[in-house]
């Protein structure tokens, strides 16, 4: 006999065709919807312009989750998103435009008064 013969009887016949079993287990999982409450709040308290925050925060109310309305929950939870995306821009837009408005505004206030001073003087 050769080396590689001997080989071959030692590791035996070939494996069986029979497939191994499986158990399969299923698992019921809720489906997760967003209720963006908390962002909701934070608009509502921070960056409510046009109320947009409170809106947003009356859409987000848990109640279509609790009542088992996944759908409901669904399409709350996306209104709920959309307001508070435009409530966050408006505030940030509006507290830009705001801040720069006190400034321009503040800069042309000190201009006035400099030139009133100016002419009381008899420059």
């Amino acid at each position: 006999m050769h080396k590689e013969e001997h080989e071959v009887a030692v590791l035996g016949p070939p494996p069986s065709t029979i497939l191994p079993r499986s158990t399969v287990i299923n698992i019921h999982s809720e489906t997760s919807v967003p209720d963006h409450v908390v962002w909701s709040l934070f608009n509502t308290l921070f960056l409510n312009w046009c109320c947009l925050g409170f809106i947003a925060f009356a859409y987000s109310s848990r109640d279509r989750k609790m009542v088992g309305d996944v759908t409901g929950a669904q399409a709350y939870a996306s209104t709920a998103k959309c307001l508070n995306i435009w409530a966050l821009i408006l505030g940030i837009l509006m507290t830009i435009g705001f801040i720069l408005l006190l400034v321009f505004g503040s800069v042309t206030v000190y201009h006035i008064m400099l030139q009133i001073i100016q002419e009381k003087r008899g420059y």
